[in-house]
């Protein structure tokens, strides 16, 4: 039996032809500063060496080449000597030219897709106005992969029309990375849980909490930290102090300027705990109570040596909250949210053991401690794991979810499950068959013979499917909702 095909020999995965590839000319700026202390005073020195003329060709040279190649090339320039402008010699005087140059060798491009563009995730744009009939404006989230393996993430944005034609707006030459800004302001009562769910609520870290108000600002912390190491009569936990400021730098805002478009757009690693990676964001639309909707993403932090997930909220695509999630129920990857409360509580499914699909509730979404089993491998193409392709997809039947399965050859293939509404922790019908596994086109690839997909949605009673080619790139495909709970084995029958 062919899963691909219908009762009436229909196929019921319809795969698109539109392909998402990666762009190696898309380059971001990234300082290039050495770890050196000597090394950024060498560097200095040696640009304060040159004579007004000497500098000033340089520089001129250094923006015909590379100008044209990003929005304000200037401005990421004096960035990045602002961050060594503390070394500059005392005696100096130093002009604007100096400052550009110096940052100029301090500055390397990075180029985000040029290994691989893969893992999506599909969500509806916020803005749905000026659409023709029958039509959906959409982002879809992507994995950029670069030089040495370092992921981001990224946007392209289209608009689907009633017939599932899928016109993609057109990728700028220019890419930006945002402005980073911590917090405005941290909420005492939260920040404290973290601390104690970190085990790190102790004689320090109580110390410099006590002398912060109920929302305080990271250079309010910064200064707490500062006067318990500089008190005499006390004695600082070097490890809770770190334990602090990885909290802090870890929950941070970034902002992209108001003239950038969606497929603009990149978030790069920033802090520290993710310094090798931002992996596989799972987007989803989040409905609230009240009927305000916030677009939330799960992704997975990777430093080189641990992983950790990570949650991002934004209400327009352009302005992104990123904080920790916590809790013993956070420990490894895929997570993800289903797209409103569930009985009252935030539903979440995770995986606990490399394994097996779980699921997890609490009434605060950002710790997560109890997770129950849902799914254990049942068919050959997923004796090795399982785990979820995306949040759940509410429908009348069930909660509609996307899986991924490895069988043998770590041959990845999506799989699909129905979960009761009311309660999801009882699955009510799955596919016996994988609903999509990779053609011969498709498995060839950076990992062979890998099919995955970050999250999928529901338009016009039909499933689209984003998914990634052997971690390559990415393309679509559109399956009938119908035609799919007609092929899905009921718990009932």
């Amino acid at each position: 039996m062919i899963m691909e095909k219908s009762l009436n020999m229909k196929p019921l995965v319809k795969r698109k032809k539109n392909k998402i590839t990666g762009d190696n000319s898309r380059v971001i700026v990234l300082p290039l500063i050495p770890s050196e202390l000597p090394r950024i005073g060498n560097i200095i020195l040696r640009v304060l060496s040159l004579s007004k003329e000497e500098t000033e060709k340089l520089l001129q040279e250094t923006l015909m080449l590379f100008a044209d190649r990003h929005r304000d090339i200037q401005q990421q320039l004096m960035r990045h000597y602002d961050r060594v402008a503390e070394y500059i010699p005392q005696s100096s005087t130093i002009y604007r030219t100096q400052k550009l140059l110096i940052g100029a060798f301090l500055t390397m491009e990075y180029s985000i897709e040029s290994a691989a563009l893969f893992n999506p995730s599909i969500v509806p744009h916020p803005d749905q106005s000026l659409l023709p009939k029958g039509s959906m404006r959409f982002i879809m989230s992507l994995r950029a992969t670069g030089e040495g393996h370092v992921s981001s993430i990224v946007f392209r944005s289209g608009i689907v029309d009633k017939n599932f034609l899928f016109n993609f707006d057109s990728v700028s030459e220019h890419v930006e990375t945002p402005a980073m800004v911590h917090d405005p302001f941290y909420d005492h009562n939260l920040f404290q849980l973290k601390l104690k769910d970190l085990r790190a609520w102790n004689d320090t870290s109580q110390t410099i909490m006590n002398k912060l108000s109920s929302f305080f600002t990271h250079a309010e912390l910064k200064l707490s930290i500062q006067e318990v190491y500089l008190n005499p009569d006390l004695e600082a936990d070097n490890w809770t102090i770190n334990v602090i400021n990885w909290l802090a730098d870890s929950n941070y805002k970034v902002k992209f300027d108001d003239e950038t478009e969606v497929c603009e757009r990149v978030i790069f690693p920033v802090s520290s705990n993710e310094s090798k990676g931002i992996e596989d964001a799972r987007f989803v639309k989040f409905t609230h109570d009240d009927g305000e909707v916030t677009y939330y993403a799960t992704y997975t932090a990777y430093n080189g040596h641990s992983i950790l997930s990570q949650l991002i909220e934004t209400s327009d695509f352009q302005t992104f909250n990123i904080a920790t999630l916590n809790g013993k129920g956070i420990k490894d990857k895929g997570m993800a949210l289903f797209p409103r409360k569930v009985n009252g509580k935030y539903a979440m499914l995770s995986r606990q053991d490399g394994e097996n699909n779980y699921i997890m509730f609490s009434d605060n979404l950002h710790f997560w401690h109890n997770a129950t089993l849902l799914q254990k491998p049942e068919q050959p193409w997923e004796f090795v794991q399982i785990g979820n392709c995306g949040s759940p997809i509410e429908t009348d039947k069930g909660w509609l979810v996307l899986t991924h399965g490895v069988g043998n050859m770590r041959r990845y293939s999506i799989g699909v499950i129905l979960l009761d509404l009311n309660d999801p922790t009882k699955i009510i019908a799955r596919l016996e068959e994988p609903l999509l596994s990779a053609n011969e086109e498709e498995r060839e690839g950076y990992v062979p013979n890998v099919i995955y997909s970050c999250g999928g949605m529901v338009f016009n009673e039909n499933l689209i499917i984003p998914y990634a080619m052997s971690d390559s790139a990415s393309r679509l495909a559109v399956v009938n909702v119908k035609a799919l709970f007609k092929k899905m084995k009921f718990t009932a029958e």
